[in-house]
């Protein structure tokens, strides 16, 4: 399958910059192939900026960054309309959403308001702009960052916000074998803010990741995975631990992940096993769990793991 090579591509590429972050990059690559966005969490300093630079430089793809503030204005992501002196006429200047990736750094520290600016353009893949509906450039994925919440200065994301992003990615500290790799890099030299310097290469098409989604698009799911999926969704909201379960948007987005992550495994059809590998990604930032829980020490990753064990999984 073309997808197995391209991904395989991509990741040794990446290892020019990246160190031993092949896991999030394999999740990046994932939800750009099926259409979908990414929340990745993490603290400052985990390479959350660079891993979103090196994907963009290696895809061609046009790659813009917003870092997101208290007194940051829905207007300063999709854009306004300025009136022109010369002419006496108004323009449309446009935001820095009119891209092909677009990073959102620190997501969680702008309010509600302007965080709900990017919701009609990742799920309509267009902005309004002045009763002007505007589409967005192809491909348009979003990449959020944000830090933990128990950091100061920090707001919680919208649940309808929440739901738009295919996977949350959680990004702890590295190893210590990483973070002296890394340092050994920055000694030798290598500039994050150079990715060129590093000899990273432009190694993908925007057109060949339409194909890519092509292939994708014909990966065989059985009844059994179908129903296994649902049955995984429907668990979320019968669960002890958990205040809120995961709508059918989770079982959508389950379902079109695992069929990528098949064509990246180089197979033509879905397993149980990749309903598993992804359903703490795509699950994780959609359920809540119940104070109680909390109280007991349980998190969200803990809780999927239990109902994972207790959905029959199918031969």
């Amino acid at each position: 399958m073309q997808t197995a090579q391209l991904v395989s591509n991509l990741l040794s590429e990446a290892r020019k910059t990246l160190v031993g972050q092949e896991e999030p990059l394999t999740l990046l690559i994932t939800a750009l192939l099926c259409g979908g966005h990414v929340l990745i969490e993490g603290p400052p300093g985990t390479a959350k900026t660079l891993m979103a630079k090196t994907l963009a430089q290696m895809i061609q793809a046009d790659f813009r960054r917003i870092q997101f503030t208290p007194d940051l204005m829905p207007s300063d992501v999709v854009g306004t309309q300025v009136y022109d002196l010369s002419n006496g006429q108004f323009r449309l200047r446009k935001g820095p959403i009119f891209t092909q990736i677009l990073l959102g750094d620190e997501i969680n520290r702008a309010p509600a308001k302007t965080q709900s600016a990017l919701l009609e353009a990742m799920e309509e893949r267009q902005v309004t702009i002045e009763g002007q509906r505007l589409p967005l450039p192809e491909p348009f994925f979003v990449i959020a960052t944000q830090n933990p919440i128990e950091y100061e200065g920090t707001y919680p994301l919208p649940e309808a916000q929440l739901d738009r992003f295919l996977f949350k990615v959680v990004i702890d500290y590295a190893s210590r074998e990483v973070e002296t790799e890394v340092l050994r890099r920055y000694h030798l030299g290598f500039d994050a803010h150079q990715l060129t310097t590093s000899g990273l290469r432009a190694i993908v098409t925007p057109e060949a990741l339409t194909i890519c989604r092509a292939e994708i698009a014909q990966v065989q799911v059985e009844q059994g995975i179908l129903n296994y999926i649902v049955a995984i969704v429907q668990a979320t909201r019968n669960s002890p631990e958990l205040l809120v379960g995961a709508s059918l948007r989770a079982g959508i987005a389950l379902l079109l992940a695992a069929k990528t992550l098949a064509a990246i495994y180089d197979r033509n059809y879905v397993t149980p096993d990749d309903v598993k590998l992804l359903a703490r990604p795509v699950l994780r930032h959609r359920i809540i769990l119940r104070p109680e829980a909390e109280i007991e020490g349980l998190n969200v990753d803990t809780a999927i793991g239990r109902i994972l064990n207790r959905v029959e999984v199918p031969r």
